[in-house]
């Protein structure tokens, strides 16, 4: 018989890189810690000097009832990034890769006495990713721990830290059945194998015939089979499975089991203030309540293999996953095989999840790498590895957005996707959408996707006349409206994951008014706040429940004379009251605006089908500092939109690009530009040397560059007259 202990209890911790010996005999002075563990849970989060990558021990004691049995394993959920098992001070094992299970037989080396030491290290590394990143890399026992113990006789538990089973359904839809392939590994002569009531005795693996076949169908139809595998020993090992069909068509996106089935969610990580990546059952749990109310019905699980218990969530119900390695940012020449070593290992662990529709072969990772022929290697290694394990689905990237269109590491895998952030990082909100437009034009038969997208948004600010840069909950709405707008008009992006459902810890940032966090997330670190766009997303993809939602509730003090109201809601139709009175009513789909005189306090109120909301907005003399970041950036304010410019002659709204095409206001400009130039040739050079990145450059206005750069107020009003003075 199989028996699994779980041993997250009685740890000590020693925050110090020593000897295992040194481990051993001062554990007794270490910490005391419950595992799930990481020493990250506050430094990586404050973004200050003191977060410590380094290694650090675990040590424990284990019973003689812990290691009764005939074999004993110990399983390790989760270490990061690498991890070295000792038992009684001999090393059995070394772990390289953070996210992934892995176990160690301990059967050889047990003694009367058993004393087990785990260090853990994520610390720099020239060969286990990732090692450059825009998240806190976390150390730590920071998922459960095991004790396997299992008969001679026993499924396999070694090998890329598999579960000894496998399971591969096909599906014929016309004639609803499913042919289910059960492969197993173990030591034994032979094995019995139950799906759907049949039982087969084999060596090694058998087929099975489901008629009629109950289909795993998205969110309205999860549905979950049973494998079984048993030896005549006893020990005994099964997973569940779901039977569909996954379909990718270059015009006409995604389909499930034969119908148009559009992939439109949110991308996760695994981290929570507070705890960092630590987390129990119940905060999965959790994440999964937040994502089934937004309505999202496909998830991006960034940027590496996450808690089996999130994949289990995710199969129970019914969200499409895109699962991925941590081959990220830069690549490493020494990295190779530790990338082929973390793909096998999440296939491997992971194959059975119905959930899973790509594996993500890297992010961005020409962000701070040449598209080198190593890295092209490396790539098609990767790429080739997925189809020799997994050829039921296909292989996917997130590429950055300054990568060319052109680029051939967009022909290795077999679907593609991009991370591209203009509106935020550079250019405009239109640039998206000319991106798509050319890249599904000239690749009309390539499958393409929107794998990131998003703008930082601090609750705590707030702004009526909301801008790029600005940090507030207002810029975060108005962005998203437009990327809503521009995905449902493009059907055939395949999937298009929103950057990112929770604000997360990222250790090297320091902006928007906190410290070691990324602040694209819908819903705030703590998961207690759902900023405004995170009810843009409901109303439009959450049918099972009708809601209206105020926008702008943290806005409370404004300075205008007329303000804009805005409600999110899947209603289509919205009443607004004003102080008890109803001012307006419209009908539409997710976006309601309403614009009324501020004349003092006032109860706003919205109502749609039997739901409704309300907030309390007041008129103030003068805007409220607190609401604004960078007051510095502030003063740049859009003062053109009172003067009368000249529309037959250029100005600092025009594109770039437009401007270089005309010879006198383009050598204005170049002119200005040489300066700048002398000024930051670094970044001149890498402007210079990317043509992908002067195109985006080309469509942005002069006056959307300038800000970015910095430019004072009176050097834009200066660059304007100059080119009011040049007609078109």
């Amino acid at each position: 018989m199989r028996n699994i202990t779980n041993i997250d209890g009685g740890w000590r911790f020693l925050k110090a890189a020593i000897p295992v010996q040194t481990a051993m005999a001062y554990a007794a002075q270490g910490e005391r810690i419950t595992l799930p563990h990481t020493w990250n849970a506050i430094d990586g989060q404050d973004g200050g000097n003191d977060y410590h990558r380094g290694c650090c021990w675990y040590v424990r004691e284990l019973t003689a009832e812990e290691t009764a049995g005939e074999r004993l394993f110990l399983e390790v959920n989760g270490a990061n990034h690498t991890a070295e098992v000792y038992l009684n001070g001999k090393k059995l094992t070394r772990h390289e890769g953070g996210y992934s299970t892995f176990r160690v037989d301990l059967t050889e080396e047990l003694a009367e006495t058993n004393t087990l030491a785990i260090s853990v290290d994520n610390s720099d590394s020239d060969r286990v990713y990732p090692q450059k990143a825009d998240f806190t890399f976390y150390g730590g026992l920071y998922r459960d721990v095991n004790l396997i113990s299992v008969p001679a006789e026993h499924f396999e538990l070694l090998k890329d830290g598999t579960t000894g089973i496998k399971v591969t359904p096909i599906v014929d839809l016309e004639n609803r059945r499913a042919t289910v392939t059960v492969e197993t590994w173990h030591n034994a002569a032979s094995v019995d194998i139950t799906v759907n009531g049949e039982t087969k005795t084999v060596e090694r693996t058998a087929e099975f015939v489901i008629e009629n076949v109950r289909l795993w169908d998205g969110l309205d139809d999860p549905f979950l089979y049973t494998a079984t595998a048993k030896l005549p020993s006893g020990d005994e090992v099964s997973t569940r499975f779901g039977c569909r069909v996954f379909a990718f068509d270059p015009e006409k996106g995604f389909f499930l089991n034969g119908r148009s089935y559009p992939l439109r969610g949110v991308s996760r990580h695994q981290d929570r203030k507070g705890k960092g990546n630590a987390l129990a059952y119940a905060d999965h749990k959790a994440d999964m309540a937040i994502i089934r109310e937004l309505g999202a019905n496909t998830l991006r699980l960034a940027h590496y293999q996450h808690a089996q218990e999130f994949y289990d969530l995710c199969d129970e119900n019914g969200l499409v996953v895109w699962a991925e390695i941590p081959y990220i940012t830069m690549h490493m020449q020494n990295g190779r095989q530790n990338t082929l070593d973390q793909m096998r290992e999440l296939i491997t662990q992971c194959c059975n999840h119905p959930c899973i529709a790509a594996w993500g072969l890297s992010n961005e990772i020409t962000a701070a790498s040449a598209v080198s022929e190593e890295l092209l290697e490396n790539h098609r290694a990767l790429n080739d590895l997925c189809h020799r394990i997994d050829p039921t689905r296909p292989t996917t990237m997130a590429n950055v957005f300054m990568l060319e269109i052109e680029s051939p590491i967009l022909e290795i895998p077999d679907i593609n996707s991009y991370n591209l952030y203009f509106g935020w990082y550079l250019g405009e909100l239109t640039q998206t959408d000319e991106f798509f437009d050319e890249y599904h034009a000239k690749y009309p038969d390539r499958v393409i996707g929107f794998s990131e997208y998003g703008a930082d948004a601090n609750p705590a600010f707030h702004s009526s006349h909301p801008e790029k840069g600005d940090y507030t909950e207002e810029y975060q709405a108005l962005y998203h409206e437009h990327m809503l707008q521009m995905i449902e008009a493009r059907p055939y992006l395949w999937a298009t994951h929103v950057w990112n459902l929770f604000d997360f810890a990222a250790d090297g940032r320091d902006e928007g008014g906190k410290h070691g966090e990324n602040q694209k997330g819908l819903v705030t670190f703590d998961r207690n706040l759902r900023k405004d766009a995170f009810y843009l997303y409901k109303a439009a993809w959450n049918k099972a429940q009708h809601f209206v939602h105020l926008c702008g509730k943290r806005y409370e003090n404004r300075a205008e004379a007329e303000t804009e109201i805005k409600v999110y809601s899947n209603c289509g139709e919205v009443k607004l009251y004003v102080d008890g009175t109803l001012v307006g009513e419209q009908t539409g789909k997710t976006v309601f605006r309403f614009r009324i005189p501020l004349l003092g306090e006032h109860l706003i109120r919205a109502e749609g089908d039997e739901c409704s909301d309300q907030m309390v907005i007041r008129r103030v003399d003068a805007p409220d500092e607190s609401y604004i970041f960078n007051k510095a950036a502030a003063s740049v304010a859009n003062w053109f939109d009172a003067d009368a410019l000249d529309p037959t002659c250029f100005s600092v709204q025009d594109k770039l690009g437009e401007l270089r095409q005309h010879p006198q206001a383009g050598a204005v400009v170049e002119a200005m530009m040489a300066k700048s130039s002398a000024e930051r040739g670094d970044v001149a050079d890498a402007v210079k040397d990317n043509p992908a990145l002067q195109r985006m450059l080309g469509r942005m206005t002069m006056l959307s560059l300038l800000k970015q750069a910095g430019a004072d107020e009176e050097s834009i009003k200066q660059l304007n007259r100059v080119l009011q003075g040049i007609r078109k």
